[in-house]
């Protein structure tokens, strides 16, 4: 049995498989040779993060392929109803990065209230001549402790950013449409856990009570966060998007940013990926990563490991 990695595996990923006998490829394979490249060397399984586009052409045209695998949650990069309606097994990761997801959320909260992202920018190019300028234009930062959290969609990423809020001394209100109440259990170094209950409420309450916001969402046609959401945010929120690209309107975004209804967001997908509006690029109030949520050692190990057992699973 032959896999394909096409956008990458960590090693645990490939030590798993090969130890149960199957072959490994790593080499990433431009998407418009894809075909070619599985069908002459019997590609059985195909890996792919968010780089590469499984749709019906590799599907109807690909006889040796039997998994098609995502390392990571979302699988809008991939035909997985036409799939498998083709009897192709399709699998995913939706547990093993959602850690490093909630981490990268707070990682830009704390770094926006604090200015971190601006300050960065500034100081290597003004640090040794305007010290005190920039002293006092960043002096007025925000405490999260006390603050609310609005997270919409608490699902497993949404759940591991509640944990991280309520450690760290924040309110959380939720809306997600498909659960009513969810347990958070929150875990200490010392084996002691806490259990604590959240009940959603409508998107319009969570809109009106929160101080921050953070999206963890599927891709969808329509925006989760467009202008009319925005006006009915307190002023000087501050919005986080770590989910997928498209479900924040960046137009209603920067306007908002700078009229000051917003007070800060921070981007980790963007609605053009790879080339993120310039306009969203160059924006002081925004905090800037490149789609790495869940590109940490750690989930890559996870992710890599949760993959090889499923897929021994499936074809031994």
């Amino acid at each position: 049995m032959k896999v394909l990695a096409n956008d990458g595996v960590s090693q645990s990923g490939i030590d798993a498989l090969e130890k149960a006998g199957f072959e490994v490829q790593t080499t990433t394979v431009a998407q418009d040779q894809l075909v070619n490249y599985i069908n002459d060397n019997e590609i059985n399984v195909l890996l792919v993060r968010s780089a590469t586009k499984v749709r019906t052409d590799i599907i109807d045209n690909c006889s040796s392929l039997k998994i098609i695998g995502r390392g990571g949650v979302g699988m809008d990069n991939i035909d997985v109803t036409y799939a498998r309606e083709k009897g192709l097994h399709v699998i995913n990761t939706p547990a093993a990065s959602s850690g490093s997801v909630a981490e990268l959320v707070f990682a830009h909260l704390y770094g926006s209230v604090r200015f971190l992202h601006d300050a960065n920018r500034n100081m290597p190019l003004e640090g040794d001549s305007k010290f005190k300028n920039l002293k006092k234009a960043y002096a007025g930062g925000t405490e999260l402790r006390g603050k609310t959290l609005g997270v919409i969609g608490i699902g497993r990423i949404g759940q591991a950013t509640a944990k991280i809020a309520i450690g760290v001394g924040m309110n959380v209100v939720a809306f997600d449409p498909f659960i009513e109440e969810i347990d958070i259990p929150v875990e200490f170094f010392d084996g002691q856990s806490l259990n604590f209950k959240i009940k959603t409420v409508s998107k319009e309450e969570v809109l009106k009570q929160s101080d921050f916001f953070t999206l963890h969402v599927p891709a969808q046609k329509e925006y989760v966060i467009g202008k009319s959401e925005i006006e009915q945010m307190k002023d000087g929120a501050g919005l986080i998007n770590a989910a997928r690209g498209g479900v924040i309107d960046e137009v209603a975004l920067v306007e908002a940013l700078e009229n000051g209804k917003l007070s800060f967001a921070g981007l980790d997908v963007f609605e053009n990926e790879p080339n993120p509006a310039i306009k969203v690029l160059m924006n002081n109030k925004i905090s800037l990563t490149p789609h790495i949520g869940a590109a940490t050692g750690e989930a890559q190990d996870r992710i890599g490991q949760e993959l090889a057992d499923q897929i021994i699973s499936i074809l031994q």
